[in-house]
């Protein structure tokens, strides 16, 4: 458990200042527990949990991982003492005076030493750099290799024959063609937004007024510099990171920096040694929400917080996606196949005395076969079509990759404002005459939670809420619920204006009955809020004075309280019970506030009397205590089926908040992310009454870590953590942190998807895994970081998102399980070709007819089709054994249903080439002779005599049928490719598209085998209708074959044919 204990910092005239500082001193924590999503590496080692000792600080995290010092330097924690020095100190640092401000000669030659006050971009790698890996990338390298050697075989024949075949020449040009296009497509898909500096910039004001020489002047923020004296005004935006000299009232919104929903309150006092909680520091880009300050420069650019935070986002490498490293292992399996396969087919066609020309081009054709030039087009399509299905429901994608990495998710560390929450304060309890009450938080304002409006107690309670209030709606907005009004006033005042708008009716006409007499607003040192209000129809009294304010500041003001509509003294029993409630209730993480009354007495204070808050002349002690209200900002109705559905999905959900530790454990509970039936190890102590030392920390399966505890834990300290906590709570953290965060659950072998929408969070967002940004609330820095956007802002969304992502990666899976089956008849064609010596079935060209033609609308039409019913059961998928494409699918796709294609193509081929008189026996050894130009009478198995034209015409005959006989077994291995395990026949043939697709593909084959001129140039020839059907009887097969297997699987899920088969 954190302690704090009262330090010092020192302020002019030598007074010292309170400052929190959190105890050296952490008490260990260990249990043992198993995650879904961890490495092999990270489990199976068992490694005891030992306590938690404080070795070094965070910086040893980035020992081994950074790549730069610059960005080494940017992940360490903040470090700065200006808000603790004495004043007298500073300024004789910084060389200005408290009074007259920095000299404008020393001003300019400071600016000249430090630069302007903006924000410098990162370097980035130039487009040019990213256009050329995607051009050498993946299978790019062996087509441009291929075509290459088309190219220097067809000039080598052009240069040796008067009449060269323009073969290669076509094909080394489509080869060239398809490799430009899919780059052009790949590089325009995939190019993210590196505009991320631009979205910092927009936030930084355009001028400033300093003082200079004693006198004030208006100018450019650039032109600020350390030690400038500076004014500010509500509704400014802060132009550096400025320490607070003197305010009044003075308040500003940090929400996207730390994550605090509501304004924070600053003041020249140091109230913490963290500069980020400390109230006499205020941040560059935050707004000033009421109030005005004057305070001195202490950082500026580069060096504020924001353009650490800036630079650590633009400097962060996000690293490649689940699905660009699954396909990278694909693209490496697949081309040392096929380099092995075509190396070993160039020294067996030498050994058999071929020209090294035609080996070369052997050598190609293999190639050619095991490639799949249609992935890239088909992977990018396939996602592409599933973000647009995505963004209707409310998901948008920037990185398409990201689809498929929701899917794969194993942990999900999310923000809590707006994401998990409404991002909007709300009244949670109240409580009057010694009773809580629960006021409905639901979104829609239509739950259950019944509330009488009726009580006599509440109506006074209702009446000071109502009245000692600056809050209004915004007109115009009568016909929106109230809930989703706008509303002016500070996030408390509009929480506690809807509350008594939903219960009681119209505030603004009852305010109308009580006019206003004066007011004191509410201000850090008071602690509450006071109005006096004209009160008529009671003969004892015409002003009622209405109070509001902290709840033990508003109790110390009082000597009564109202309890059932009698007035008795404030004892110290009652003031126990107010503390209780008030303590249970900022238990639950809310906010609470006191509220009290007192009637003027009208002999003292008669109708016009003249009120001074100046020299305040009413009594602002002595008063009636009514109540309490508490606020919130609650869960989103959708959120805990949304956790829910996440855990049973087997993804860790952990919360990464900015916002105080209590507040944060009690949404994480109200929403499952802690179970109601785990304890922290600090509520095991106090359930059992006994010091948390003496307890066994393996009891505690929860944990809530404030940042300053995070900031002294070493790396194996932060990996026990991840490791062995079921559920984890991190609250008060700072962007490095989250970031640190991050990389840790990433260190042990996790997936992590990241949820944000302030600044603050950009660093975790574009390192992470995938990135989610909210698109109502989220800030334009968090946008441009992340690779999603959630447009309805809603944690339940990502739920649609993952079950999408994990629809993509099978769908994707059964794709290329499809598309990889052709690559044996491919291929066999021109083993046999070589080995068997016969004439060549299959051409380069026809099988780009195939994989760019008749396969890739099949393939793509996996894009739709549903998912099996088991999808949101299963474990996320584990990085390191569940691949995209494994052994076991490559072995049913090649050597199951593979080579069952390649009989059925050679048996079509046998049965055509024999009507034609050539009969298997007479095609061994018949290659040399079949293509020689010079024998115009070669003889068949029937004497017939064929010249090398005729030849030729029978041979491009043969790639028309071989080719339209792959497209015949195509059709049952896309229907049985539809699923994994069910059968097909209880899975149904609901995919409309994949239905249209099988007739679709046919029709590509018949354009290219019947269309004139254009079989020219793919080398078809036009085929009877019956040399179509020799291969649907392996066709039939194959799909009988498929069903049995899944059958078995169904049966014995653990014996050894799913083992071995099941892909």
């Amino acid at each position: 458990m954190l302690r704090r204990r009262l330090s010092t910092g020192a302020v002019i005239g030598g007074q010292e200042n309170a400052a929190y500082v959190p105890d050296s001193a952490v008490e260990g924590r260990q249990t043992t527990v198993t995650f879904t999503g961890l490495s092999p590496a990270a489990l199976e080692a068992n490694k005891p949990f030992t306590p938690l000792k404080k070795k070094s600080s965070l910086l040893s995290l980035w020992s081994n991982d950074s790549r730069d010092v610059k960005l080494k330097n940017l992940k360490q924690e903040l470090e700065m003492d200006e808000h603790k020095i004495p004043l007298a100190t500073l300024f004789s640092r910084l060389k200005t005076d408290p009074i007259m401000g920095m000299t404008q000669h020393y001003a300019e030659e400071r600016l000249r030493q430090d630069g302007p006050n903006s924000l410098k971009p990162m370097k980035g790698e130039p487009e040019w750099k990213k256009f050329l890996v995607k051009l050498f990338g993946g299978f790019h390298l062996l087509l441009l290799f291929g075509a290459f050697l088309c190219m220097a075989a067809f000039f080598m024949e052009y240069s040796s024959s008067d009449q060269p075949s323009y073969d290669n020449l076509w094909l080394s040009i489509i080869l060239i063609a398809l490799v430009i296009g899919t780059t052009i497509f790949a590089y325009y898909q995939e190019r993210q937004s590196s505009s991320i500096m631009d979205s910092f910039k927009g936030m930084i004001p355009q001028f400033a007024e300093a003082t200079r020489d004693g006198k004030k002047v208006t100018m450019k923020v650039e032109d600020l510099v350390v030690g400038d004296l500076i004014d500010v005004k509500f509704g400014d935006r802060l132009p550096a990171d400025i320490l607070i000299l003197s305010c009044s009232n003075f308040k500003v919104d940090n929400s996207s920096l730390t994550g605090e929903s509501e304004p924070q309150t600053r003041a020249p006092e140091c109230t913490h040694n963290n500069p980020l909680e400390t109230k006499n520091l205020a941040f560059f880009s935050s707004n000033a929400v009421e109030g005005v300050a004057r305070g001195i420069v202490i950082r500026v650019g580069d060096n504020t917080v924001m353009g650490r935070i800036a630079s650590l986002t633009s400097g962060v490498e996000p690293g490649p996606t689940p699905m660009a490293r699954e396909i990278q292992a694909f693209i490496r399996l697949v081309s040392v196949i096929a380099i092995s396969t075509g190396s070993i087919i160039f020294t067996v066609a030498m050994i058999l005395g071929y020209s090294w020309i035609n080996s070369i081009i052997f050598l190609i054709g293999i190639v050619m076969a095991y490639v799949p030039q249609g992935l890239v087009p088909t992977v990018a399509i396939l996602l592409t079509l599933t973000a647009k299905r995505m963004a209707r429901r409310n998901c948008l994608v920037k990185n398409l990759e990201a689809v498929e990495t929701l899917g794969s998710t194993s942990t999900i560390c999310s923000d809590k404002t707006g994401t998990l929450t409404q991002n909007r304060m709300t009244v949670a309890h109240v409580w009057f005459d010694d009773t809580i009450r629960q006021m409905d938080t639901s979104e829609s304002q239509t739950s259950d939670v019944l509330f009488d409006n009726t009580i006599p107690g509440w109506k006074i309670l209702s009446r000071i809420g109502k009245l000692c209030s600056r809050a209004e709606f915004v007109t115009g907005q009568e016909d929106r619920p109230i809930s989703k009004r706008d509303a002016k006033g500070d996030a408390s005042e509009q929480a506690i204006l809807k509350c008594m708008e939903q219960v009681d009716g119209s505030v603004a006409d009852y305010r109308k009955e009580f006019p206003t007499a004066c007011e004191i607003p509410f201000n850090s040192t008071n602690k509450y809020q006071v109005s006096v209000h004209r009160l008529v129809g009671v003969e004892s009294s015409n002003y009622i004075l209405v109070m509001k304010g902290a709840a033990e500041r508003i109790s110390a003001l009082c000597s009564t309280i109202l309890v059932n509509e009698r007035e008795i003294p404030m004892d110290d029993e009652w003031r126990k019970k107010i503390d209780d409630a008030y303590l249970k209730l900022g238990g639950l993480g809310e906010r609470v506030i006191g509220f009290c009354d007192f009637q003027l007495p009208a002999a003292d204070f008669p109708v016009g009397f003249k009120f001074d808050i100046e020299n305040i002349n009413f009594p602002i002690k002595d008063l009636r205590f009514v109540g309490l209200m508490s606020m919130i900002d609650p869960p989103r109705a959708a959120v805990p089926d949304a956790v829910r559905l996440c855990r049973s999905a087997g993804i860790r959900v952990v919360m990464v908040t900015g916002d105080h530790p209590i507040t944060a454990k009690a949404i994480a509970r109200s929403v499952g992310i802690i179970s109601p039936k785990n304890e922290t190890i600090e509520e095991i102590a106090e359930r059992l009454k006994i010091p948390q030392r003496d307890l066994d920390p393996k009891m505690a399966k929860a944990i809530v870590i404030h940042g300053a505890e995070l900031s002294e834990f070493d790396q194996d300290q932060l990996d026990n953590i991840l490791r062995h906590y079921q559920e984890i709570v991190f609250a008060r953290t700072s962007p490095q942190q989250k970031l640190i965060i991050v990389e840790g659950f990433q260190r042990l072998g996790s997936i992590v998807a990241v949820t944000g929408d302030g600044v603050n969070d950009s660093p975790a967002l574009k390192r992470a895994d995938i990135g989610i940004a909210m698109g109502i609330t989220g800030s334009d820095v968090s946008k441009q970081a992340a690779d999603m956007i959630l447009l309805d802002d809603n944690f339940a969304s990502i739920v649609t998102g993952v079950e999408q992502g994990r629809l993509v990666f099978d769908n994707l899976k059964k794709s290329i399980a499809y598309t990889m089956i052709t690559k044996i008849p491919e291929a066999a064609a021109f083993v046999v070709f070589i080995v068997a010596n016969i004439p060549l079935l299959l051409g380069a060209i026809p099988i780009l007819c195939i994989d760019l033609g008749s396969d890739l609308f099949p393939a793509i039409s996996f894009a739709y089709e549903r998912p099996e019913s088991d999808i949101m059961k299963r474990k996320p998928r584990n990085m390191f054994t569940d691949k995209l494409v494994d052994n076991k699918l490559l072995e049913i796709a090649f050597w199951h249903t593979g080579i069952l294609e390649s009989f059925g193509c050679f048996f079509a081929m046998f049965v055509i080439l024999g009507e034609n008189g050539f009969w298997p026996y007479r095609l061994l050894g018949l290659r040399a002779e079949w293509d020689s130009k010079a024998i115009n009478d070669l003889q068949d198995s029937y004497g017939q005599e064929w010249t090398y034209d005729a030849r030729k015409e029978l041979e491009k005959t043969c790639y028309a049928a071989y080719f339209a006989n792959v497209v015949v077994q195509q059709w049952s291995s896309l229907l049985t490719r539809k699923t994994r395990r069910a059968s097909i026949f209880t899975h149904g043939f609901a995919n409309k598209l994949m239905n249209f697709a099988l007739f679709f593909e046919t029709c590509v084959a018949c354009f290219f085998i019947y269309t004139p001129g254009l079989n020219a140039i793919v080398q078809f020839r036009p085929i009877r209708i019956t040399w179509w059907l020799p291969s649907i009887p392996f066709s039939l097969l194959n799909f009988l074959y498929e069903e049995v297997r899944k059958l078995w699987i169904r049966k014995y899920p653990d014996g050894w044919v799913s083992k071995e088969v099941y892909y």
